[in-house]
């Protein structure tokens, strides 16, 4: 068989939907017999029924085989890891044999062959006859198996080749993996029915034969194409109402679950059921750290649940169409999608998109096979919003032809696709990456124009998403928030989907979670595939954290004594909700109580709050609105939004210092200044209420995060030598002007140029043992750009382990991230503050601390640390240096000291490692300042 065909296949049958049939069925997943090859050009013998396979090793089906010790996997984003050369595939190309022998029930007779998903090229067998091949990685194939089944034993063969001329359209930001790797079923069904429900109860439908009932409203015996309207609850991702359908034929009975709801553009704003759709959707490859893209159904639910409670109500299904059950599950639990088409050419791109085969008259038909295959199968998903035609395949003659045979078979779903700017084939407009300035001109309406004047016009009324924005990838994404207000605000923005959902780190024996480069592989995009708002485990980000905090259905307004509670569901009002408040003092609760909250919403007036007795300090109220009930996705009392406010605090009454002013001691070289021991000479604070301390020192780097270092941030920061900063003792002085105290002037600068930071550390104390230390910063020179950090560094003894502190938390925060971390009163290990990011970079960053108490096992001594008035902390067991060194999360090796950071400012997060930067108002430019901190003995 030819690898390097255009054809899509041969001896299949038609494509037809995805259904749950009472025709008999048998299921051929489990052990398999498997042979693998390094090459394609091999007998095919192995397909005769009587072939010995008993030397050959057992493999799983469905799975991918490299994940099971035949061969390795491999990533690239963008290159394709063979040379551009269509349709021609190496010779070297790993094959793998696969046999299965199953007895047929008494009485079967005629079947089909299904398999719902091979990677990538396909050559089927059935008793030594050969029933044909296919492609389409992601898609399901059919061959009739019914001439050629025999009464008791038969044998199936498949041959499947890693690289075939197919293999150019599936270059998918993914791992290559080969294999038979979703499910493979006997079944007697051949049933085929198209769905047509609308919002306005309007139900039909498309079949050979048969008759369809829906008993729950009253509809009996329905004929092919006969229109009906019945009232029925519309279905949305808020209220996923469906009802069960029941189509009859002579020879199986069909069952499908039928939502009624109707997609439209208007004024070009996107609305469903006839009302405006704001998509609040993140990216989904299927993938799972030990079965890469063969996805138990345990752990497709459990990412519906997932993007259930955390606000996410759309999902784009990057960029192949998934497993048929995820689409029930968005069915059943409500997710709007995005159905996107197996097709891929982004390799291309790096050679000027020459002979793509998005262009090419000779891929036609592979390419319009892939779009019917899809829209087949998945057509009566209510969840199915928009056909997607692909994903950066860049532009040709070809999507036209996917385009115009879509269209004609499904009018009722708009068409995606972002590789043509010019939208000639689509009806959204989509782009990844838009910055926020360029999102709120195109929500205005003023975008820059087409040269081609009718498509600018017809562009101009589409609505615009963003199919892919804020990469999530390691630490971040900044710039959530902001996108978020615009699409709020223009009616035009339809919202959008953040890349991606899932990291795709595969189980590692020594690198506890693998990316590219860790098989060997000599081309890789290294740890690019790393990018998930999810760690391989599914253990939610901070990212998700923000995410579900950006995406509340529910705002807060505060203002004159009473609340407004703002409703941005798009279809339901408030009433499965309870609303609950409470106030803390410095983060010790001293009220709660609920609030009452009209349907709608609207203004709620709160009672008045006066502190309570004998609790000074800061005063916040909290508001949170939770479940009522329990629902499919989660229990009562799941938290979905949130919001808090300072309460005017009664200024505490005036204190007596406890302490008068210390003077600094002389003690065998040291100086001894309330709580702490200075070396007299450079003026280094040695020990702090009897820990050993090392510092503080002025520190401006940070361990990169990836977009620090995609976006070349660091890059910037390690040519100025920021890593290596030298600290020169200009004086020390033991006089203040008040004849108290100590100051210390450093010079801080790094090696090669004339650039630094003029340092003044100046510490007081007094006789309770209270020490204050005021630092400040002057920079030297004109500084090209914005730095990483603006604080202090100092270490401690390994045998502190915990820390309490009163600020944001309990996760962590930077100036474009943290909306998730709320004021409040948090205790956490050393340990326990850290992100474990699979490619470690900088991390676990509390902000707005207040104050913040160090300490350890019975007998250690421990500290307090307050700001004036607040300050960023990071605490850590390696230094910034290694953690920059680290590759993995087992590179990190807990020392013995406790690197601690106390911050005055940290340059933002962004999301250039696939899109804009940092926002200005994030950067953190040099100038004077002044970081004001207050030591105590816990």
């Amino acid at each position: 068989m030819d690898l390097e065909t255009f054809a899509p296949g041969s001896g299949r049958l038609e494509p037809r939907a995805a259904l749950r049939s009472d025709a008999p069925a048998l299921d051929l997943n489990g052990l398999w017999r498997f042979r693998l090859s390094p090459v394609a050009d091999i007998p095919d013998d192995f397909a005769r029924p009587g072939f010995d396979d008993s030397a050959w090793d057992e493999l799983p089906v469905p799975a991918h085989w490299p994940l099971h010790g035949h061969g390795a996997p491999a990533y690239t984003n963008v290159s394709y890891p063979f040379p551009v050369d269509p349709p021609h595939v190496p010779d070297e190309n790993p094959t793998g044999d696969y046999r299965r022998a199953f007895d047929l029930p008494d009485g079967w007779s005629g079947g089909r062959l299904r398999f719902e998903g091979v990677d990538s090229f396909a050559r089927v067998w059935l008793n030594g006859h050969e029933l044909g091949f296919s492609t389409g990685s992601r898609l399901p194939v059919e061959f009739d198996a019914g001439p050629w089944l025999r009464p008791g034993r038969n044998v199936l063969a498949v041959r499947v080749h890693q690289w075939s001329a197919a293999s150019y359209l599936e270059d998918q930001d993914m791992w290559w993996l080969p294999g038979i790797f979703r499910d493979v079923t006997l079944t007697r069904s051949a049933a085929d029915v198209f769905v047509h429900a609308s919002h306005d109860g309007r139900l039909s439908f498309e079949a050979a034969e048969g008759r369809l009932s829906v008993p729950e409203l009253g509809v009996r015996d329905l004929e092919p194409g006969v229109e009906i309207t019945v009232r029925a609850e519309p279905w949305t991702a808020e209220t996923p109402r469906l009802y069960e359908a029941v189509l009859t034929m002579p020879y199986e009975t069909v069952r499908l679950r039928v939502g009624f709801r109707t997609v439209s553009i208007q004024d070009g704003v996107l609305l469903a059921n006839g009302r405006p759709l704001l998509l609040k959707g993140v990216n989904r490859h299927e993938f799972h750290p030990r079965h890469g893209r063969a996805v138990p159904y345990e752990t497709m639910r459990e990412d519906v649940l997932l993007m259930k409670r955390h606000n996410v109500n759309a999902v784009r299904t990057s960029h192949y169409p998934p497993h048929p059950d995820f689409l029930d599950l968005c069915d059943e639990l409500g997710l709007w999608v995005v159905d996107e088409c197996d097709l891929e050419t982004h390799g291309f791109g790096q050679v000027g998109w020459r002979r793509n085969p998005t262009d090419d008259p000779r891929w036609a038909e592979a390419l319009l096979d892939r779009m019917r295959r899809m829209v087949e199968r998945d057509k009566n998903h209510p969840s199915v919003i928009m056909w997607s035609l692909g994903n950066e395949a860049g532009v040709g003659r070809n999507l036209a032809v996917m385009a115009d045979w879509t269209r004609e078979r499904d009018p009722s779903r708009p068409l995606h696709y972002e590789g043509d700017w010019s939208c000639a084939n689509t009806d959204v407009y989509s782009r990844m990456y838009a910055s926020h300035a360029e999102v709120e001109a195109i929500g205005r309406g003023e975008e820059d124009p087409l040269d081609d004047p009718a498509l600018d016009a017809r562009r101009r009324a589409m609505p615009f998403l963003q199919c892919e924005y804020a990469h999530a990838m390691g630490n971040g994404p900044g710039g959530l928030a902001e996108y978020q207000e615009l699409f709020e605000r223009h009616p035009r923005l339809a919202g959008g989907f953040v890349w991606e959902w899932i990291d795709h780190g595969l189980a590692h024996p020594r690198h506890e979670y693998a990316y590219g480069g860790d098989y060997g592989e000599p081309l890789h995009d290294a740890n690019f595939v790393i990018d998930g708002l999810v760690f391989p485990d599914r253990t939610p980000s901070p990212g998700l954290l923000d995410l579900k905090k950006v995406f509340e259905p529910v705002r807060f307004e505060f203002g004159d004594g009473v609340l407004r509670v703002l409703n941005r569901y798009d279809f339901r009002d408030l009433a499965h909700l309870a609303f609950r408040a409470a106030v803390e003092a410095d983060g010790t609760p001293v009220a709660e109580f609920p609030l009452e909250v009209p349907p709608a919403g609207g203004e709620i007036e709160l009672p008045d709050l006066p502190p309570a007795a004998g609790t000074a300090g800061e005063h916040w109220l909290t508001i949170r609105a939770v479940l009522a009930t329990d629902q499919p996705w989660a229990p009562a009392g799941h938290e979905l939004a949130w919001t808090q406010t300072p309460l005017e605090t009664p200024d505490p009454p005036a204190r007596e210092p406890t302490g008068l002013p210390a003077t600094p001691e002389s003690r065998d070289g040291r100086l001894v200044l309330g709580g702490g021991e200075f070396d007299a000479r450079t003026g280094r604070l040695l020990s702090l209420f009897g820990l050993d301390v090392e510092g503080p020192r002025l520190d401006l780097y940070r361990a990169p995060t990836d977009n620090d270092r995609y976006g070349g941030l660091d890059r910037q920061w390690r040519g100025l030598g920021l890593r290596h900063l030298t600290h020169r003792v200009d004086g020390v002085e033991t006089g203040t002007p008040d004849a108290y105290g100590l100051t210390v002037r450093v010079r801080v600068a790094p090696a090669a140029t004339d650039l630094g930071m003029r340092v003044a550390y100046t510490w007081t104390a007094t006789s309770d043992d209270t020490l204050n230390l005021t630092v400040d910063v002057e920079p030297d020179g004109e500084w090209p750009g914005p730095i990483p950090r603006l604080g202090v560094h100092l270490t401690l003894p390994g045998e502190i382990t915990h820390v309490t502190w009163y600020g944001r938390g309990p996760g962590e925060a930077y100036p474009d991230t943290g909306m998730a971390a709320r004021v409040g009163r948090w205790t956490a290990t050393i340990d326990d503050l850290q992100t474990p990011y699979v490619y470690p970079q900088e991390n676990g960053h509390r902000a707005d601390v207040r104050w913040a108490e160090f300490g350890g096992p019975a007998g250690t001594p421990g500290f307090k640390v307050a700001g004036d008035p607040v300050f960023g902390l990071t605490a850590r067991r390696w230094s910034t240096a290694e953690l920059a060194a680290a590759r993995h999360r087992p590179d990190l090796v807990a020392g013995d000291r406790v690197h601690l950071h106390l911050d005055l400012a940290q340059q933002g997060i962004g999301t250039a490692t696939c899109g804009p930067g940092t926002l200005p108002r994030y950067d953190l430019h040099p100038a004077p300042a002044t970081l004001r901190l207050r030591f105590t003995p816990a």
